[in-house]
């Protein structure tokens, strides 16, 4: 069996009654020239190890094995496995491997192999922002990744590269850019799914710097992030109490203004704060 004996998308959607599901939140990209566009994207090669969350029907990860990789997938919606094996069976053994569970209770370097891997993923809706920001939080740094290509909803995208002083501007702005290198790609407008979704979706790149951009703590850098975001449109020297410590020497410390507000800090004045938090 080869590529071109699987049957379409939306043949193998009907005929596994894979009608998509709201709660687990599906949105089925069924237009292989945009699957075959992502795979693109993501710089897949022959031999790449490529790890897909939410695989679905399978069509983007049709794409990535036509690309050449070798795929892990972590599907929770079992009535997807037996499309999934359908895929499989068109590949050598070990080109598809496919994991019944859910991506944010596993173990993605034991399942790998210990290997590292991309992540391409039409990431479901309702769990994206927590899947990244997972990743994102990876300990030891560099990440057992090594890039992430993932669908979200624009609104999402844009908080990944927003700059200060702008309404996008939040903790995963600051968290993104501390760790990563950030690309928007392309937008999809919702016609490109089944179901269309209310929103345009943007396919991000995010790719892992050897270090982070400025010296800090991951614990430090989060606990400043969520009170200074938590009440942004407060004074620093008000949001930062919940600190614990007298937020107006601290930030006198951290050489920032006590009146400056959130959105105007820069990720290398979060990461003075939050080393100015440890030395505490």
């Amino acid at each position: 069996m080869s590529l071109d004996d699987l049957p379409p998308l939306r043949e193998v959607i009907a005929r596994h009654g894979l009608a998509a599901k709201k709660t687990l939140g599906q949105n089925f990209l069924l237009d292989l020239n945009i699957t075959a566009r992502i795979a693109r994207a993501a710089g897949i090669e022959p031999g790449d190890l490529v790890y897909e969350v939410g695989p679905g029907p399978g069509g983007l990860t049709r794409a990535l094995l036509a690309a050449g990789a070798s795929v892990v997938a972590v599907e929770r919606d079992e009535r997807c496995l037996e499309a999934l094996a359908e895929v499989a069976a068109a590949y050598p053994p070990g080109r598809l491997t496919v994991i019944s569970g859910d991506a944010m209770t596993i173990d993605e370097p034991a399942i790998l192999g210990g290997r590292p891997a991309k992540v391409v993923a039409n990431l479901p809706y309702n769990v994206g922002t927590a899947l990244l920001i997972r990743w994102l939080s990876a300990d030891p740094w560099p990440p057992w990744w090594r890039s992430l290509t993932l669908m979200f909803q624009r609104e999402v995208a844009e908080r990944l590269s927003a700059a200060p002083r702008s309404e996008a501007y939040s903790r995963l702005s600051v968290l993104a850019q501390w760790r990563t290198l950030v690309r928007a790609h392309f937008d999809l407008s919702p016609k490109a799914f089944v179901p269309p979704p209310k929103v345009t979706s943007t396919v991000v790149g995010l790719t892992p710097l050897a270090e982070p951009r400025f010296p800090c703590r991951l614990d430090a850098l989060e606990k400043v992030t969520a009170q200074a975001f938590g009440q942004r449109r407060k004074m620093l020297r008000q949001s930062l109490k919940g600190l614990a410590v007298p937020a107006e020497d601290l930030l006198a410390r951290a050489e920032i203004v006590p009146t400056a507000r959130a959105e105007e800090l820069d990720v290398a004045a979060f990461a003075r704060l939050a080393r100015v938090l440890d030395d505490r």
